[in-house]
C-alpha cells in the first residue's frame, strides 16, 4: 500500500476524477482533546486510471477533526488522502491497516523527537543528518530491546564514519 501525494500527480488526478466508492467503513475516535471521524472508501474499478504494476485497489480516506475546548467544538476542514494497493481487502481491513501504520508512525516520531530531540537538531550538512539518524536508531533499539551491538568498521570504507556502541557507552559517533 502506498500513499499518493504530489509525487505522482497524473495518477492522483486520475483517481480523484474517477474514484467511485464501492465499499465504505466509518469510525470515530475521541482523545487528546479532539474527536476524529474517518471514512475509508475503496474502489476496485480501474477504468480511467493509468496503468500501475500490480494495482488492485484504490483507497480514499476522509478525516474530519473536531477540537474540543471546554463546551466549544471547533470543526476542522475535512482532509482527503488517497492510497493505492496491490491487496484486495475490505474497507474495514484497509482502515485497520492504516490506523496501525499511523499508530506506529506517531510512536516512533514521539520517541525520536521527545527522547532524542531530533526536531530541534541543527545538523543539516549531508551526510550528517542520515548518519545521526542511524546512530539514534541504533541507540533507541539498544535502549528498548537490551540488544547491544559492536559496530566498529561501519562506513570506514567510505572514509567518513566509525560507530562504536557497547554496554560501556550508550552511543559514540566519531566523524573522521
Amino acid at each position: 500500500m502506498g500513499a499518493l501525494k504530489g509525487n505522482h500527480a497524473g495518477l492522483l488526478n486520475d483517481i480523484e476524477t474517477h474514484f467511485q466508492p464501492e465499499e465504505t467503513d466509518s469510525e470515530s475516535s475521541k482523545g487528546h482533546g479532539r474527536l476524529e471521524q474517518r471514512t475509508v472508501s475503496i474502489c476496485r474499478s480501474l477504468a480511467g486510471i493509468r496503468p500501475w504494476a500490480g494495482l488492485c485497489t484504490l483507497i480514499r480516506v476522509t478525516a474530519t477533526r473536531t477540537l474540543l475546548k471546554g463546551n466549544d467544538e471547533i470543526v476542522g476542514k475535512p482532509e482527503t488522502r488517497y492510497y493505492i494497493s496491490s491487496l484486495s481487502e475490505t474497507a474495514q481491513q484497509f482502515a485497520d491497516r492504516l490506523r496501525a501504520y499511523w499508530g506506529v508512525e506517531n510512536k516512533v516520531h514521539y520517541v525520536r523527537d521527545v527522547t532524542q530531540g531530533e526536531d530541534a537538531s541543527r545538523i543539516r550538512v549531508i551526510p550528517l543528518p542520515q548518519l545521526w539518524a542511524i546512530a539514534r536508531n541504533l541507540a533507541e533499539d539498544a535502549r528498548t530491546t537490551s540488544r547491544w551491538y559492536i559496530i566498529v568498521s561501519m562506513g570506514r570504507a567510505a572514509g567518513f564514519l566509525a560507530l562504536g556502541i557497547g554496554k560501556s557507552a550508550p552511543a559514540t559517533v566519531t566523524v573522521i
